[in-house]
């Protein structure tokens, strides 16, 4: 089983090598590893020079366009038949895609998976909240709320990436908040409970972090699967009490702080999505 790794960075040089070693570090060899420069100006280009000469190593650079553009122009430049991402602030344990690759073999209707993984936040590990707690049962209908699929814990077919048309370069922030639920909307997930995948959090240039009302996007998304994506009544009922409660929170929020244009937005996206349910 061939494997693209698909490593987007932006000016990271400082974590960079550590992720791609832990790619490298691999048990699992049969992977080509992409890392796609998404326009950095720190010393990026001196942390790939250390790695440019590898066999199984390819290095993009492209204008700085987004983390979402950065994933999907690497997807687009590699051939092979599953893909794993991995965020450059982020690393695998050594048997990451072994791990998984027998877990797709052994399950042949599976093209996506994802795993359990350990959070450190400014270098202590924290242990997730009940509502963060990953597994592969019901998803769709826990993942509404907000995303709780890390792209560092995924593998999945190059066929349904493709299918759903990779993550929304328009998106700033919950692109894969976006992707996943359309996938899951039709598609079932396998879990490994053991945690493959070590995230990083708490620094300054998480777009978590960077970016407020998460929600605004959220709710773009779910509007979006409503009007596009082949639900089952259950499946509608759920977004729908999802959407509403965001909307609620949302739009009051606009309205205390003044962004009547944020609202009027929100406001005529809800009503054309009424008509869907």
């Amino acid at each position: 089983m061939q494997i693209d790794v698909i490593i987007p960075t932006f000016n990271r040089a400082p974590v960079l090598m550590r992720a791609i070693q832990s790619v490298l570090n691999q048990t699992y060899k049969d992977f080509t590893l992409h890392i796609v420069d998404d326009g950095s100006t720190d010393e990026t280009a001196s942390v790939l020079v250390q790695v440019q000469s590898r066999p199984n190593v390819v290095i993009h650079r492209q204008e700085n366009r987004g983390v979402s553009a950065a994933r999907n122009f690497g997807v687009k430049n590699s051939t092979s038949p599953y893909i794993s991402f991995l965020d450059s602030d982020d690393e695998w344990i050594p048997e990451k895609l072994q791990l998984q690759a027998n877990f797709l073999k052994n399950s042949p209707d599976l093209s996506f998976l994802h795993s359990e993984e350990i959070w450190v936040r400014n270098g202590v590990r924290v242990n997730p909240k009940l509502k963060h707690q990953k597994s592969s049962e019901n998803l769709f209908a826990r993942s509404l709320d907000f995303c709780l699929i890390s792209p560092s814990t995924v593998i999945l077919s190059r066929e349904l990436f493709l299918k759903h048309n990779g993550f929304d370069e328009s998106f700033t922030v919950c692109e894969d908040y976006d992707l996943w639920l359309k996938i899951l909307a039709g598609q079932e997930i396998g879990f490994i409970e053991q945690p493959l995948t070590i995230k990083y959090g708490g620094h300054d240039d998480q777009l978590s972090t960077k970016f407020v009302a998460m929600d605004y996007w959220r709710i773009k998304s779910l509007c979006r699967l409503i009007k596009e994506a082949s639900l089952s009544l259950e499946q509608k009922e759920q977004v729908k009490n999802v959407l509403e409660k965001k909307a609620a929170i949302l739009l009051k929020g606009y309205l205390k702080h003044q962004n009547q244009s944020a609202h009027d937005e929100i406001s005529a996206l809800l009503k054309d999505t009424i008509s869907y349910f």
